[in-house]
């Protein structure tokens, strides 16, 4: 392969310019493009959920800080709309062929928009994934809305209802599963991470979720109606229903792409449909899906900040280097979350998991380290309110240590005891199905939280 002159990296966000940067700092001193769907530079977007929701920050303090100088054309706002692998070239909205000797593919993901046909054309329903979702959800709980609707209850909707909570909202937070956080951390961790939502006044109906979105005649928000046949009043609902990959501007490129991701192997180069790796084509960050030595049988796909730095990395290194000098991405997997006053921090990958085991501390006291396994092995640990002590147990599972870990922690139980990890399984729990539509409570009156065994099922 003989040295690229002109590199393009489609995704302007973390991955995209932190591969800029590296692609730099690896000697690459050609033509150097980077083209971005949003008309905004680069920006951070774990504080929206959180800082910039509370009213800390605004959108403007944001923006990712820049290492270096990376003497860069900047197409913004202006999305990708094809891929030409024969001729090497990039189709832009605005009609241009951008020429490449290497590409990177880093368009990341969006979130999953609610239905428009039930309701998510309304004023009032949003989601937040970018600087300005998080502009216009800012501006509407500044409003102070009498109730405020959170469908979903993972990290995005935990940290957006705990933001809601920290500004004197009232949040009914509605969760498909038993608890929150199952399908990232497993029903066990999860019932401890509903303690934390209803000891901070937020109404969290689980085991439920929303068949309609529904407004009055000038088409605003005003409640939604559950799939237990009761109505929440809200003015403001907030769907993190998880993400979809940026992916589409790729149909007939001939890569292996999909809502999920597009598939690369480990030197973080684009696969084709029938599995071979295209030599000049590479991607990083949320949109990619790759193989991982230590989880093995799957595909990963990682929308964590640390991975996107981490795997820009990888493929500036690859991208500038002979296929015999290639690195591997293999990082163990971190990631993190705040929420509801509580520091929450992960090693590994839990989903992979079989069991978990308490390790230190205790899930009542809101302090505590969990460890998961899977066939007798350590693949991942939590850590709540303890971030330090995940050194000593990344290093575990790099090491393939046995589960459950011998640690004898001073804060520890006396004997450890591995349960079933409580991921929800897939068809598990059924989609939402039609109910007769029930009578509405009066205006900002919510009905009381569900009482029947099955709504409240999990949160002990």
């Amino acid at each position: 392969m003989s040295a690229p002159e002109r590199i393009v990296v489609v995704g302007a966000s973390l991955a995209g310019l932190r591969a800029a940067e590296a692609l730099r700092d690896e000697g690459f001193t050609g033509e150097l493009t980077l083209i971005g769907d949003e008309p905004h530079p680069p920006y951070d977007r774990p504080p929206l959920s959180k800082a910039v929701l509370s009213g800390w920050l605004t959108t403007d303090h944001t923006v990712l800080p820049r290492v270096r100088d990376i003497a860069a054309q900047w197409l913004l706002g202006t999305p990708a709309t094809g891929l030409d692998l024969r001729e090497h070239r990039v189709r832009t909205a605005d009609g241009r062929q951008v020429g490449y000797d290497r590409l990177l593919i880093a368009t990341g993901t969006r979130a999953r928009p609610w239905p428009e046909r039930q309701g998510g054309t309304l004023h009032g329903v949003h989601v937040l994934r970018t600087r300005d979702d998080a502009d216009r959800l800012r501006a509407a709980l500044a409003a102070a809305p009498s109730r405020v609707l959170v469908v979903g209850a993972g990290f995005t909707g935990g940290e957006v209802a705990s933001s809601c909570r920290d500004l004197g909202l009232d949040v009914t937070v509605t969760q498909r599963g038993g608890a929150p956080l199952a399908s990232a951390l497993g029903g066990v961790v999860g019932a401890a991470a509903a303690r934390w939502y209803r000891d901070a006044g937020v109404d969290l109906r689980l085991h439920t979720t929303v068949h309609a979105l529904e407004g009055d005649a000038h088409g605003r928000l005003r409640r939604a109606v559950l799939s237990d046949g009761t109505v929440v009043t809200a003015e403001v609902a907030v769907v993190a229903a998880g993400a979809l990959a940026n992916t589409e501007w790729l149909a007939g490129s001939g890569l292996d792409a999909d809502a999920r991701g597009v598939v690369c192997d480990a030197a973080c180069r684009a696969r084709t449909d029938d599995g071979t790796p295209v030599p000049d084509v590479f991607v990083a960050g949320d949109v990619a899906r790759w193989p991982h030595p230590r989880y093995p049988g799957q595909l990963l796909r990682l929308d964590h900040w640390d991975n996107a730095v981490a795997q820009a990395r990888t493929a500036a290194h690859n991208m500038t280097h002979e296929p015999g000098d290639h690195r591997s991405h293999q990082p163990l997997p971190a990631f993190w979350s705040n929420q509801f006053q509580v520091n929450l921090k992960c090693v590994g990958l839990p989903a992979h998991a079989d069991q978990v085991v308490l390790t230190q501390g205790s899930l009542d006291q809101r302090r505590f380290v969990a460890a998961y396994g899977r066939q007798g092995r350590l693949v991942a640990a939590v850590a709540v309110d303890s971030p330090r002590v995940l050194d000593g147990y990344a290093a575990l599972i790099e090491a393939g240590a046995p589960f459950p870990p011998d640690l004898n922690a001073t804060d520890g139980p006396d004997r450890l005891r591995p349960v079933d990890a409580e991921f929800p399984r897939r068809g598990a729990i059924p989609p939402p199905t039609a109910v007769p539509r029930p009578t509405a409570p009066a205006p900002g009156r919510p009905p009381a939280p569900p009482t029947h065994p099955s709504a409240m099922a999990g949160h002990q």
